[in-house]
């Protein structure tokens, strides 16, 4: 298993770019980040006395140098530890004092949310000292099984676990998305979600660069930028979450746009709006369903461009090195259309939560990942989700799956977003409430309420309809369905 990547990129393609700013247009060859990765090393190795198992937390934003230190950590044998900079001081706090970094990174503008810590370093300044620094460090001090990022999940249930990925589970993950998407040494990418996520680092970024491609870096989501750069540089992939694709497609230059270089859009997070497939299929790029989780590479399952319409709302096949099994409550196997929890086996898997066997324990049992995800697959194989299994409700004995109904909720011409919780309800002992952002003006409670009556068993109408401007979200653009009012 080769874990020195840039080592290798640096004999075969020097002079290939290995990363671009999309803003500065600033870019970064294979051979000159195999040195600044060097330099950061030897830097990080002296000055601050990094060395394997250590801990370098980084606040910042996507920044090409934010590669650089991650690659620089790696040859270390450290543990890299992205903190999402949008959190409070006290969440921030937490994740810092969870993961105990030898060192913190951090822009200026977050010192405030890091000043109470003794090691630290302004990212400009350590970019600064790295590169004139004398000590070089290029040889590659870890192991397949060693951990290398500490990815903080976004705490929808609670306060973040940290999923320890290792050397393994990266390359691996790697691989499954090379073979996955047939990704060749020509890809191009623009990344806009954020480095502090397992979308920003995994889904693309780490394998492209694996494969010796292009990653062109953009600090937040611009629609106009995003466009823009993917047709001047010629992106051949592009991937995001359906909100982000809407806004993109909702953009005036869209339509005029040459975005031909681009093979396919891989979505995930949840399904995606037939009426936005179309938009993007009639533009020409064909999209691709995925599903996958931080703790498990993430890229689980793909849905391929050719049935992306024959077979909406499914996640399409488990990735090449995946076991997969849906299972009833006491862990049996179940077959075709059958309701059960995903479970996931495969060597990108996550080796632990940080510190935290019991949720560890709970999560991985017997080699098997338990999702907590809800699944079915067709007679032909194909996987669709259903629901999250906490997110389940149970209504008059009849078990009612949110997924499921806000599917045939967003199929109403004039609703942009759905979510459907459960809430109390003293004769049935939960019902749906359903939010809603609509397009339409005219939409009513009345017509929604008369759409699902036609899709959906009664059990599965939800009993109260709540029109927002918006839906909350988190940073990755997955909504947030416990900021969701259950009064």
């Amino acid at each position: 298993m080769e874990l020195d990547w840039l080592k290798k990129w640096n004999l075969y393609s020097p002079s290939n770019t290995a990363l671009k700013d999309g803003e500065s247009g600033r870019e970064l060859s294979y051979s000159a980040l195999y040195t600044q990765v060097c330099k950061m090393a030897g830097y990080l190795k002296t000055k601050h006395t990094i060395s394997s198992g250590d801990r370098v937390a980084v606040v910042a934003a996507n920044e090409l140098e934010y590669i650089v230190v991650f690659f620089a950590v790696q040859r270390l044998g450290a543990i890299l530890v992205p903190v999402n900079y949008r959190l409070t001081e006290r969440e921030i706090t937490h994740i810092i004092s969870d993961s105990q970094p030898k060192l913190v990174v951090y822009q200026k503008e977050f010192y405030h949310a890091v000043k109470s810590f003794d090691r630290l370093e302004e990212f400009e300044v350590l970019v600064k000292n790295s590169s004139q620094s004398e000590a070089v460090h290029s040889e590659f001090s870890a192991a397949p099984n060693d951990a290398l990022m500490i990815l903080y999940t976004s705490g929808t249930t609670g306060s973040p676990k940290g999923a320890v990925l290792t050397h393994s589970s990266v390359f691996w993950n790697s691989i499954n998305t090379s073979i996955s998407l047939n990704l060749t040494q020509n890809e191009c990418a623009v990344i806009f979600l954020p480095l502090f996520h397992t979308g920003g680092w995994n889904v693309l970024t780490t394998p492209i660069l694996h494969r010796g491609g292009k990653i062109v870096l953009l600090k937040k989501f611009d629609s106009e930028l995003i466009l823009k750069s993917s047709s001047q540089d010629k992106a051949t992939l592009l991937f995001g979450v359906p909100t982000t694709m809407d806004m993109m497609a909702r953009h005036p230059d869209f339509k005029k746009i040459d975005l031909t270089s681009i093979r396919y859009a891989i979505v995930g997070g949840e399904p995606m709006p037939i009426e936005l497939i179309k938009t993007w299929h009639e533009k020409g790029i064909p999209v691709r369903q995925g599903y996958g989780l931080t703790e498990f590479g993430p890229n689980v399952f793909s849905l391929h461009q050719d049935s992306s319409m024959r077979k909406i709302g499914s996640i399409g096949f488990a990735n090449f090195y995946v076991e997969t099994k849906v299972v009833d409550e006491n862990g049996k196997s179940l077959g075709a259309n059958q309701v059960g929890e995903l479970i996931l086996k495969g060597p990108m898997c996550m080796k632990e939560y940080w510190k935290n066997s019991s949720a560890t324990s709970e999560t991985i049992r017997d080699g098997w990942l338990y999702t907590g995800d809800l699944v079915k697959f067709d007679d032909e194989g194909y996987y669709y989700v259903v629901g999250r299994r906490k997110d389940m409700f149970i209504s008059g004995a009849e078990n009612v799956y949110p997924a499921e109904v806000e599917q045939v909720l967003r199929q109403i011409k004039g609703v942009k977003e759905a979510a459907v919780i459960g809430i109390p309800d003293s004769k049935w002992g939960e019902v749906g409430k359903a939010f809603l952002v609509k397009e339409d003006p005219a939409l009513t409670e009345e017509s929604v309420i008369s759409h699902c009556v036609q899709n959906l068993a009664k059990y599965k109408i939800p009993k109260k309809i709540v029109f927002l401007d918006q839906l909350p979200k988190g940073d990755s653009g997955k909504i947030l369905k416990k900021n969701l009012p259950r009064d």
